[in-house]
């Protein structure tokens, strides 16, 4: 199974910084006997292990070699590839970029490397066989994409940082078959390669006839891309620490 970590941003909403947002040190790690920072990525990476990934893709802008410094190979024991996107084409671009690596029948997962959100295992309740949002919820879901769900789950509106959200559940996470990944690819391409968001785009498949759940199995989730963000996630990691 793959794990994909679109980190080609430029993060430009916590900048400046000296190195890539996504090794802006959060928490802290045990290594041996000694306590070291951790890098807010390693949560999206610890997650993606604990919900059945065994290699990791990391789309990275030019700039941005300081990432593949820190990670090299592997995380643990997932190999570790490393994919450019040369130009910031937001977050459908950056992750299409890894299909000539996914098999149709590979499961895969995307997740997003500035946040953090617990459970850490909830990735593991997402269906392999199709394509599942793991939803939180949030206080203010017009800053994210707010999923709207029939009763049974399944997703009729992904509304993007819209005003008027319909509903406080947001997808922080998502799953696929790479066979559905590819075929939201064609149509991302069929659509002029106009989609930056991933909630329009499926939108669109959706329209088309294709299925996708929305599983609110996310007790606490924080964008750590803001200065609030990054407050909010020391908050919340001492919270889990403490508990």
């Amino acid at each position: 199974m793959w794990g994909i970590v679109p980190a080609a941003g430029s993060g430009t909403r916590i900048q400046p910084l000296a190195f890539s947002k996504e090794l802006l040190p959060v928490g802290s790690r045990q290594d041996g006997e000694t306590e070291r920072p951790r890098a807010v990525s390693e949560y999206l990476l610890e997650r993606m292990v604990l919900g059945g990934a065994d290699k990791i893709c990391f789309v990275i802008g030019p700039g941005k070699s300081d990432i593949l410094d820190y990670y090299g190979g592997a995380y643990g024991n997932a190999p570790i590839a490393y994919v450019v996107q040369q130009r910031p084409g937001g977050l459908c671009d950056a992750i299409f970029r890894a299909c000539p690596l996914i098999g149709p029948d590979e499961p895969v997962m995307v997740g997003l490397p500035d946040t953090v959100w617990f459970p850490d295992d909830a990735l593991s309740r997402l269906p392999d066989d199709r394509l599942g949002f793991l939803l939180f919820p949030v206080e203010r879901p017009a800053l994210f994409d707010a999923v709207v769900t029939a009763q049974d789950g399944t997703v009729l509106e992904i509304q993007v940082k819209r005003a008027d959200a319909a509903s406080r559940w947001i997808w922080g996470a998502f799953k696929m078959p790479g066979r559905v990944l590819h075929a939201l690819h064609d149509l991302w391409r069929e659509r002029d390669r106009q989609d930056e968001y991933m909630g329009t785009l499926v939108n669109a498949w959706i329209a088309r006839g294709g299925h996708a759940v929305g599983i609110p199995a996310g007790d606490a989730y924080v964008d750590v891309g803001t200065l609030h963000g990054y407050r909010s996630a020391i908050t919340l990691l001492s919270g889990q620490e403490g508990g």
